[in-house]
């Protein structure tokens, strides 16, 4: 008897020493996140750094320390997680982008968007997919198989445009910011779908048929889970009109546009879709209607809410990727070989150049044969960089890397080791070193042309700018183009001409339909006791609000 208690106690004891080692390593870490927002609001205005680079740089300073500390045997307090990126940092960063997204530029463009972001990626994979299993097969470093392969091409056809969007000015360079960071995200998105479908793929038998299925399997995982994503974002809408929390409780409207962002990440996990793109249109979507449904205060503090959970799962993605950058079981697996991995982390840098390169060009003038409009197309040095902001790989190539070479974080294959090891010296490499020149290269390509002020945006009621009071007719309409636009008589004409033509037509349909079922600016009625102002939620006819901004 006296044996099991002294057993019990000593797993008690044990237990209780490992939750205190996991609350230091909470400490420590969120300690380091705040150096990170301190550092980097210190050097907001140098021209080399940014909150990225400044993560990655005291991510790696802190896994020396903690290297010199351990005597060599550790570099990082957490060990990587997938389902930690997967489930709980890349929801809010992916959510925000779609919710803060200026949705008449990101619209205007979604044909190019479309072009870099999915037909681009698919270039790119294929590139480097070839190009890795040519080369490296001759390099000898390691046994790998096809669906290695497969995967290595998947994982560095995912961008990470974070820097380069730090720079641009949606407002000075509307339709460059637009481009970079549509592509961004649906870029990711497709990387991730990509991936998915190859782990699901019979290499054993490939044929015409395997090879169609693959491509079917793609493009119905793309459609189901845009759509999820929009249903998702009107039944939150809709459910928020009608029900009006806020006339009780601000807390509820936040709170249930919080959950059902979430929830559509969630359901898109659980019927394994791509719970990015899900998760993105759910963003748009819930912009466009349910943010226009809720109170002022409850605007106000999703907008903030969002913005903040997303800025600080990024800082904390890169601040790990420095420390992990550092792992000593990792680099011990390929000591005996250094030049071996600096020569295959050479050669997909150079295949991401390549591959880069092969799309962004082509892609680019294929789209300014199909605009007539000058101030549309995309010029020389604009193109350059767009080449540019799509080098940089991020935190979605490490985790489908430690997704594909890893199990729980470790790894006991040379070549796996390798994989691992060169995938964070391109990460590292590409971030901090294209980074650091992505601000001077950007100044030096572009001229942007100074709008009337940053506070007047083109969607003066955007969750960006939501200060700006809600004006009846003094902004211009993204659809009022004048009596002169020709009206299109025939399907063939109605794609020849210019998108705002489509962009009419769907906002006719939006005032029409959409808006009277699920609510949005200038269709919500103003309800008594509400903390709402009567004069923001007085409803107004559609003409009135034809002549009104997105």
């Amino acid at each position: 008897m006296s044996f099991g208690i002294s057993s019990m106690l000593t797993k008690l004891g044990a237990l209780t020493n490992s939750d205190h080692a996991v609350v230091v390593s909470i400490n420590i870490f969120v300690a380091l996140l705040c150096a990170c927002i301190v550092i980097g609001h210190l050097l907001e205005e140098n021209r080399w750094m940014n909150e990225s680079i400044t993560a990655i740089a005291i991510g790696l300073c802190t896994g020396v320390i903690i290297l010199l500390t351990t005597g060599g045997t550790s570099s990082h307090i957490f060990v990587f997680s997938e389902d930690l990126f997967f489930i709980y940092l890349l929801p809010p960063i992916i959510f925000n982008a779609g919710f803060q997204v200026k949705k008449k530029q990101f619209f205007r463009n979604f044909t190019t968007i479309m072009l870099f972001g999915a037909v681009g990626t698919l270039v790119s994979f294929f590139i480097i997919f070839f190009g890795a299993k040519q080369i490296f097969k001759k390099m000898d470093i390691g046994d790998l198989g096809l669906g290695d392969y497969l995967a290595i091409g998947a994982i560095f056809s995912a961008t990470d445009s974070v820097c380069t969007l730090q720079v641009l000015n949606q407002d000075e360079t509307p339709l460059l910011y637009s481009l970079v960071f549509g592509e961004g995200v649906v870029n990711d998105a497709t990387s991730v779908v990509l991936f998915n479908a190859i782990q699901n793929f019979d290499l054993t038998h490939i044929n015409i048929w395997s090879v169609l299925e693959l491509i079917g399997n793609f493009l119905y995982l793309f459609i189901i889970s845009t759509l999820l994503g929009v249903f998702a974002g009107l039944l939150s809408a809709y459910i928020i009109k009608k029900l009006y929390f806020g006339r009780h409780s601000t807390d509820r409207e936040v709170a249930i546009m919080i959950l059902m962002a979430y929830l559509s990440y969630m359901l898109a996990e659980l019927f394994n879709l791509s719970a990015i793109l899900t998760v993105f249109f759910c963003g748009i979507v819930m912009s466009h209607y349910t943010w226009h449904n809720v109170t002022e205060s409850s605007r106000v503090t999703t907008k903030h809410a969002f913005a903040t959970l997303s800025f600080i799962a990024e800082i904390f993605i890169f601040l790990y990727v420095g420390m992990d950058a550092l792992d000593i079981e990792k680099w011990k697996l390929v000591r005996t070989s250094p030049g071996k991995s600096v020569g295959v982390s050479s050669i997909l840098l150079g295949l991401v150049l390549v591959g880069r390169a092969a799309f962004v060009f082509p892609l680019s003038y294929l789209s300014n044969l199909a605009k007539k409009s000058t101030t549309e197309k995309i010029d020389f040095k604009q193109q350059i960089t767009i080449w540019w902001a799509g080098l940089m790989r991020g935190a979605v190539s490490v985790a489908l890397a430690y997704n594909q070479f890893t199990r729980a974080g470790h790894t006991q294959l040379p070549g796996n080791a390798i994989m691992i090891t060169s995938t964070i010296t391109v990460v590292l490499f590409s971030t901090v070193v294209f980074g650091m020149m992505t601000k001077p290269l950007v100044r030096l390509l572009t001229h942007p042309q100074k709008y009337f002020s940053s506070m007047i945006s083109s969607e003066p009621s955007s969750p960006k700018s939501f200060i700006v009071p809600l004006l009846e007719n003094e902004q211009e309409s993204e659809f009022d183009l004048g009596p002169n636009v020709p009206r299109p008589t025939s399907i063939g004409m109605l794609l020849a001409t210019s998108s705002h033509t489509v962009h009419r037509y769907w906002r006719k349909f939006d005032n029409a339909f959409m808006r009277p079922v699920f609510g949005g600016r200038g269709f919500v009625p103003f309800v008594p006791g509400s903390p709402t102002e009567q004069s923001v939620h007085l409803p107004r006819s559609p003409q009135q609000s034809i002549h009104q901004t997105h």
